[in-house]
C-alpha cells in the first residue's frame, strides 16, 4: 500500500506544475524552520509573524488576542507590485522569452508616474489616471525596445533587458533630479490628486497603505488571463513560445509576437512601478539602487508557472514574506530567514525538471 501511495504522489508531481510549486514552497519553509532552530530561536515565532501579517490576529504584551485589519492591508500592498512584476516575467516566458528587464521596466513606470504627478494639471481622478497611463506607456516603450532588438536583429533579450535595467536606473536619476525642489534623496511632496491612497481604503484597513493599486493589480490579472488564454493574440504568442519555426510556418507573425510580448511585459512591470510611486510614497524618490521588485518578479513567475492564478498566489506569498519581516524582527527572528526561504524556493523550482526526470525513471 505504501508503494502504491508513493507512486500516486509521484504521478501527481509529474503531471501538475501546481503540485510541484506547492511542494517546493513547503520545502522552503521547512528549511527556514531548521535554520531558525540552528540560530537558537523559536520557529513558532516565525509562523506567528506570518499568521499576523496574513490574518491580522496577534497577541499583545498582556497576552490578550487582538485583530487589526491593517496588517492584511499592508500584506496586499506589498503583494501588488510583486504580482505585476511576476506577470511581466510570465507573459514573456509564455512567448518563449526570458525577460530579466522587469526592474528597468518597473523604474520606467515609476519615473513616468513621478513626472506626471508634477507636470499634469491637478484634476481629481484624471490626474492619477493620466499618471498611471503614462507609466504604462513608458513600460511599453522600454519593453518594446528589447523586443524590437530581439525580433529584428536577434539580440539576446537576456542581455538587452539586463543592460536596460541599469540604463533605466541612471536615466531615472538624471530626470528626477531635474524636477524643481528635488534634493539628493527625494522630490517635493506629490499633489494630493495624484495619490492612489483613498479615505475609503484607509478606513477599511485601519490606516494601512492599501490603495487603488491593488484594484489595478486585480484588473491586470484578469487581462493577463484573457489575453493569454482566451484570445487569438494569446494563442499566437503561446505558439511562438512553444516553437517559433512551426508558428512561422503556420502563418503566425513571429517578429510581431515577440515585440508585442515584450510590450505587454513592460506594461505590467511599469504598472507596478506606478503603483509603488503613487501608492506607497507621497513624494518622488531619487533612486540610488534597484528596488528589486523586478528581480523578485522572476521568482514569482517561476513559482506561479507563469499562469495567472499561480502568479497571483506566488505574489501574495512573496508579499506575505515581505510584510511579515518587521513582525519577525520584533519576535527576534532574523529577517535574513525570509530571503533564504525565497532563495530556497527558487532553487527547488529551478531543479524541477531534474526532480521530474528522477521520478520518471523510478515510477513512470
Amino acid at each position: 500500500m505504501e508503494k502504491i501511495t508513493r507512486r500516486n504522489i509521484a504521478l501527481i508531481l509529474l503531471r501538475s506544475d501546481g503540485a510541484v510549486s506547492a511542494t517546493v514552497v513547503v520545502l522552503g519553509f521547512l528549511i527556514g524552520t531548521l535554520l531558525v532552530l540552528v540560530t537558537g530561536r523559536n520557529p513558532l515565532n516565525m509562523y506567528h509573524a506570518l499568521l499576523q501579517a496574513m490574518t491580522g490576529v496577534y497577541q499583545n504584551l498582556r497576552g490578550d488576542w487582538r485583530w487589526d485589519v491593517r496588517y492584511i492591508g499592508e500584506w496586499f500592498t506589498y503583494s501588488a507590485p510583486y504580482v505585476l512584476c511576476g506577470f511581466s516575467m510570465g507573459f514573456a516566458a509564455r512567448s518563449g522569452l526570458f525577460n530579466i528587464g522587469g526592474e528597468g521596466q518597473f523604474i520606467a513606470g515609476m519615473t513616468a508616474a513621478t513626472l506626471a504627478a508634477f507636470f499634469i494639471p491637478a484634476i481629481p481622478v484624471i490626474h492619477w489616471v493620466c499618471a498611471i497611463f503614462l507609466a504604462l506607456i513608458a513600460g511599453v516603450v522600454w519593453g518594446g525596445i528589447a523586443g524590437f532588438l530581439k525580433a529584428k536583429f536577434e539580440v539576446s533579450e537576456v542581455v538587452a533587458t539586463i543592460m536596460m535595467n541599469y540604463i533605466a536606473l541612471y536615466v531615472s536619476r538624471i530626470i528626477i533630479l531635474r524636477i524643481p525642489g528635488t534634493d539628493s534623496r527625494k522630490t517635493p511632496d506629490f499633489p494630493g490628486t495624484t495619490l492612489l491612497n483613498t479615505e475609503f481604503f484607509s478606513k477599511l484597513t485601519n490606516g494601512s497603505n492599501l490603495n487603488i493599486g491593488f484594484i489595478l493589480m486585480i484588473l491586470a490579472a484578469v487581462l493577463y488571463w484573457l489575453v493569454l488564454e482566451k484570445s487569438k493574440t494569446g494563442f499566437a504568442l503561446r505558439a511562438t513560445g512553444l516553437n517559433r519555426d512551426a508558428a512561422r510556418a503556420a502563418g503566425i507573425p513571429v517578429s510581431a509576437c515577440i515585440i508585442a510580448s515584450m510590450c505587454f511585459a513592460g506594461a505590467f512591470a511599469a504598472l507596478g512601478g506606478g503603483i509603488v510611486a503613487l501608492g506607497s510614497f507621497r513624494f518622488g524618490r531619487v533612486l540610488t539602487g534597484m528596488d528589486n521588485y523586478g528581480f523578485t518578479g522572476i521568482a514569482v513567475a517561476l513559482v506561479g508557472n507563469s499562469r495567472a492564478v499561480g502568479t497571483v498566489a506566488a505574489g501574495l506569498l512573496f508579499g506575505l514574506l515581505a510584510a511579515s519581516a518587521p513582525v519577525m524582527q520584533d519576535n527576534s527572528i532574523p529577517v535574513e530567514i525570509i530571503y533564504i526561504i525565497q532563495g530556497v524556493i527558487v532553487v527547488f523550482i529551478a531543479l524541477r525538471e531534474g526532480f521530474r526526470l528522477f521520478l520518471r525513471r523510478k515510477y513512470a
